[in-house]
């Protein structure tokens, strides 16, 4: 089975590569608000954890992100958009 997940593309762009035994996320918030807030909420959550290596953000200008996530760590990190609302859906396919 595979996850996937919808989002809104008016509101943040999102591109996911696989980068070896990780999976490299760039993500563009388009709007001030609600999801810019809730990018830097899953950020914290994963840098205050005791995981260092498990989701690395890198922060860039006009609200863009590079994350770095370890595989075994994939499922949790898009959880974690689609509670802060990041993400429309997210199933099992």
């Amino acid at each position: 089975m595979q996850l996937t997940y919808r989002f809104d593309q008016e509101c943040v762009q999102i591109r996911e590569a696989a980068d070896g035994a990780d999976i490299e996320f760039e993500i563009k918030i388009l709007q001030n608000g609600i999801l810019l807030k809730g990018i830097k909420e899953v950020q914290k959550k994963f840098e205050e954890n005791s995981v260092y290596t498990d989701v690395l953000f890198y922060a860039y200008e006009d609200h863009k992100y590079k994350v770095i996530v370890r595989k075994d760590y994939y499922v949790e990190f898009i959880l974690a958009l689609m509670e802060r609302q990041i993400l429309r859906s997210v199933e099992w396919v």
